[in-house]
């Protein structure tokens, strides 16, 4: 199970295999510590834009405005990005796109941390650094599924969450660090955003080592590269990774042949339309779980339930921690052995049961008084708690690497485009429309979004197809397409053959002519 899940080929293929996940999991990393120090505590409850030095640098007076134009530009940066990426990661491969995108952030940090006292500037490098952002988090879950082990491909798609939750928390830590430990100085607000430039430069600098995506290289016909990349990434040259290989240019070739080289028609084909619908519904189900705009607003939630002061602060801090925590134990422990599809319907209805305690709770016993927590208080917040934990067990995490591997090769970078540029959108429009929620309804919230759980959770169970230990490959078989093949068949045939050369075990252009 998760981490200890047993991988054909030899020990080093697994380890090489689930360092490279986590690694290219980086482009999380910067998704939820840029959240954290700009996005996540900016609304009046720390983060750099409310400390004296940056305000004095900017000379602005009108805090709700400039949160809001720092929010919505970058998310905007993302979304187009996110949306785009995959034309140039179709031309140029999965590994030169990150490394792209990774300059692109660098150079939008950069504008950020300069001391131009100019918020056109500021705002030019949150652009900036936002087309590389949401460039590099729509790619790493497609070059991820490309080079991971079936047996470990969940775990380490889910990397991108865990992460991100890193971020999250590391980012509360500094923007504490800073506010306390340094005088009033603009230092005080370039060391939390200027830091962004390492986990970036280490992603983009360290995929100089990596090969490329084994299935872009073999979808490229560079079948020697995609054999030496496959090698690489699994340790071993052995039958079974024959059998794999033989497994991925039958795939390709079978694709083809459906479709006739068309890729307007392969995205119009009733198979992949209903693969899009699902990338775009799991990752819209993930903001409609309610726990990204909860992570956004956790001290306006916390000052409902717990009334204001310094504790709901303290809470909101834990609460970053935990997620990072349930995350990381579902990822190591259990994500290889609880299937998708009832992680996620049990999950939804879990969380609404959660929420409307939470709501029935704070509406039928005594509020806060003197900034006091209550019993029943406490009692919520405990039970708030515990919906981050199922939501990190399962609407976190598993979106990632869904997203990516229910597509076929030829049009993966544009499914999984389609999906992160989802979570980009309604990421902005949920942290746009909650504050007004929460202003206007109070706990009433916590009902609305279990609503939508129990709406997401009867989608999935109508809708979503189980993929866990199924090779990219396989998804056609199970989504019933034209290019559907006998899997067992082709790697049984790739560990039987004797030929001199691995590119010319089966041709892609003989295979189109048959």
């Amino acid at each position: 199970m998760g981490i200890f899940t047993a991988v054909p080929g030899p020990r080093k293929g697994k380890i090489r295999a689930i360092c490279f996940g986590f690694f290219v999991a980086l482009s999380g990393f910067l998704f939820g510590y840029d959240t954290g120090i700009v996005e996540l505590i900016i609304y009046r409850t720390g983060g750099v834009l409310t400390l004296k030095s940056y305000k004095d640098d900017f000379r602005f007076t009108n805090n709700t405005k400039v949160s809001a134009i720092m929010v919505s530009v970058q998310n905007a940066g993302a979304f187009i990005a996110a949306l785009g990426v995959f034309a140039v990661s179709e031309r140029f491969g999965r590994r030169k796109t990150i490394m792209a995108a990774m300059c692109l952030f660098c150079t939008g940090v950069i504008l950020q941390v300069i001391p131009s006292h100019s918020l056109a500037c500021f705002y030019l490098g949150r652009i900036v650094a936002g087309f590389g952002l949401g460039a590099g988090t729509a790619v790493s879950p497609t070059y991820n599924a490309e080079m991971a082990p079936k047996e470990i491909r969940g775990m380490l798609g889910s990397g991108m969450q865990w992460l991100f939750a890193l971020g999250v928390m590391i980012s509360y830590w500094i923007d504490y660090g800073v506010s306390v430990g340094l005088p009033v100085s603009s230092k005080q607000w370039q060391i939390p955003v200027g830091l962004q430039l390492v986990p970036a430069a280490v992603l983009g600098l360290g995929l100089i080592g990596c090969k490329e995506s084994v299935r872009w290289l073999a979808k490229k016909e560079r079948f020697d590269e995609a054999w030496e990349s496959l090698c690489w990434i699994r340790g071993d040259d052995g039958p079974e990774v024959k059998a794999e290989f033989n497994e991925i240019k039958v795939g390709l070739a079978e694709e083809l042949r459906a479709t006739e080289g068309l890729r307007s028609r392969e995205l119009m084909e009733p198979a992949n339309r209903y693969r899009l619908l699902l990338a775009f519904g799991i990752f819209l189900g993930q903001q409609c779980t309610g726990m990204t705009a909860l992570a956004y607003f956790a001290p306006q939630f916390f000052k409902v339930l717990v009334g204001a002061g310094s504790q709901n602060l303290l809470i909101t801090g834990l609460f970053g921690a935990e997620k990072f925590i349930m995350c990381g134990t579902y990822i190591l422990f259990f994500s290889e052995k609880w299937n998708r599809r009832p992680t996620l319907y049990i999950s939804g209805l879990l969380m609404a049961c959660c929420f409307v305690i939470v709501n029935v709770v704070n509406k039928t016993t005594p509020g806060p008084k003197n900034h006091q927590a209550t019993p029943a208080g406490i009692a919520t917040v405990a039970m708030v708690f515990l919906t981050n934990s199922i939501y990190q067990f399962s609407w976190g995490p598993l979106p990632w690497p869904y997203a990516a591997e229910i597509f076929p090769t030829r049009i993966r970078e544009v499914g999984t485009s389609v999906g992160v540029s989802t979570q980009w959108l309604f990421n902005f429009l949920f942290s746009l429309v909650t504050p007004y929620m929460i202003a206007s309804w109070g706990s009433y919230t916590f009902t609305f979004y279990a609503i939508l759980d129990i709406t997401m959770a009867t989608l999935v169970f109508l809708f979503l197809k189980e993929t866990k230990g199924k090779s990219v490959e396989e998804m056609e078989t199970i989504f019933h397409s034209r290019a559907a093949f006998d899997v067992e068949l082709a790697r049984k045939q790739g560990m039987e053959g004797k030929f001199e050369s691995h590119a010319e075990e089966i041709e892609v252009h003989e295979l189109k002519g048959n």
